[in-house]
């Protein structure tokens, strides 16, 4: 039989587990901090990267879709496995106007060798110093948590992901996608 403690214990391992699956996030607040208010404008960032001119700004997609997806490390087991997702469904991103961006503290070196690991082909940004990331809500001292915005073609923030399962995730961030083109 379960002690008292170890019941409520259980308890609300179930409800952290339930509210984490199902992206709850109380006040706009996330483990990584203040989140930006949905419907305002993105916060606005130009960041180095690994492809094109060797920096991308939120600027540069006005007119398209945007998801800004942060992630702790190139390499790692989830992160490879959310990259390979978003790479594997880029066909449906293009189909609607999406561009789909990653942002991490690791460098342009690095990115560029996880992308050429993975055949990544879109921008991985270095936000070694996690500006970006801190402004997005999304730093945890040394790494950027795993959270993803969708912002719109002019530039507002619609949808925000935490507690994101990178196995799923993509086609979760392209259902979204559809329900606020289709808004």
């Amino acid at each position: 039989m379960l002690s008292r403690r170890n019941f409520f214990s259980a308890v609300f391992a179930v409800v952290l587990s339930f509210l984490s699956w199902s992206n709850f996030v109380p006040a706009a607040y996330a483990l990584g901090g203040k989140l930006p208010a949905l419907n305002s404008p993105a916060p606005s960032f130009s960041l180095p990267t690994n492809t094109g001119d060797g920096t991308v700004s939120l600027q540069d997609y006005q007119g398209k879709w945007v998801v800004l997806y942060f992630y702790p490390k190139d390499f790692t087991s989830g992160c490879t496995l959310e990259a390979r997702r978003f790479q594997q469904d880029m066909g449906e991103y293009t189909s609607r106007n999406a561009q789909i961006i990653g942002v991490s503290a690791d460098s342009v070196d690095s990115h560029a060798k996880f992308c050429d690991s993975e055949g990544l082909k879109f921008p991985l940004l270095a936000d070694e110093g996690g500006a970006v990331s801190k402004s997005y809500g999304s730093w945890l001292g040394i790494f950027s948590m795993r959270h993803t915005f969708i912002i719109s073609p002019k530039g507002e923030l619609k949808a925000t992901f935490t507690g994101v399962n990178p196995s799923v995730h993509s086609k979760e961030v392209l259902s979204k996608l559809d329900e606020l083109k289709s808004a």
